[in-house]
């Protein structure tokens, strides 16, 4: 809507829609803007859009670095209304696409079935993993970072019934397949909130994790980035994963708010 439109009756608000349309300006293709990019997406003028867009900075539902901005998953809580229909994978793929595009790798989420974890959504950009992952991907919960978050939140007689039944193969020479091995890590997991799995899975690919919680506080899913292990001193990928837990513990914590506002956690 240019700003010369007029109002179409007495109940119109302008700014509102102003507002609006400065929001509806970021889709896929426009991510991260800068201000002339939104002045010209909304046909507003500069000093219009600078206004809307921090005001919405200031509102939480946009960041900016002084010169691109970007909507944040709080701009979710505006259509929760209509989420409350949606399932859980869909209520994370943003928070997911907002932290891959941050990160510039790949993330997903997964639950537990059975001895697998299986992937319930896939954010890719860069494959460094040989076997291509979507929605349904089935791979071995002792192995993986997200399967290592999902298996500590089991009880006891759960975890005995898990490894009654796990085949704990060898994926790579780095894979644990010793059950004590495995429950001391698991215990690590329960301890620090979050699960690193450097190329167990697969050499080369390293992952951290984290669990997302449901409204009773258990555990419903895990949320994970995929890394090259291209980092080879210990002090660099101790600094990566510090860095990154942080990042997922935030969008893990905003899927949650979005399904127990959807009813779907």
């Amino acid at each position: 809507m240019s700003e010369a439109a007029s109002a179409p009756g007495d109940q119109f608000v302008q700014s509102l829609a102003r507002g609006l349309a400065v929001v509806r300006a970021f889709d896929a293709e426009h991510q991260e803007m800068t201000l002339s990019e939104v002045a010209a997406r909304t046909e507003l003028t500069r000093a219009t859009a600078r206004r809307f867009l921090h005001t919405l900075v200031e509102l939480g539902y946009m960041r900016t670095d002084g010169r691109l901005f970007t909507l944040t998953p709080l701009v979710l809580q505006l259509g929760y209304a209509y989420l409350s229909g949606q399932r859980l994978p869909e209520l994370a793929q943003p928070f997911l696409e907002e932290l891959s595009h941050r990160e510039g790798e790949s993330t997903s989420m997964a639950i537990l079935d059975g001895t697998d974890i299986v992937y319930l959504t896939r954010i890719h950009t860069r494959r460094i993993i040989s076997v291509g992952i979507s929605p349904g991907t089935r791979f071995p919960a002792h192995a993986t970072s997200m399967g290592r978050v999902l298996l500590a939140a089991l009880s006891p007689a759960e975890l005995d019934a898990y490894f009654a039944s796990a085949s704990l193969e060898p994926l790579t020479p780095r894979t644990l397949t010793s059950r004590g091995a495995i429950e001391a890590e698991l215990a690590r997991v329960r301890e620090l909130g979050y699960a690193v799995v450097d190329q167990e899975l697969e050499v080369g690919l390293r992952s951290v994790a984290v669990p997302v919680f449901g409204a009773d506080g258990r555990t419903v899913a895990a949320i994970n980035v995929a890394l090259s292990a291209r980092l080879e001193a210990s002090e660099d990928r101790g600094a990566e994963v510090e860095r990154l837990v942080p990042e997922l513990r935030a969008a893990a914590a905003g899927i949650s708010d979005a399904a127990r506002a959807a009813g779907a956690a």
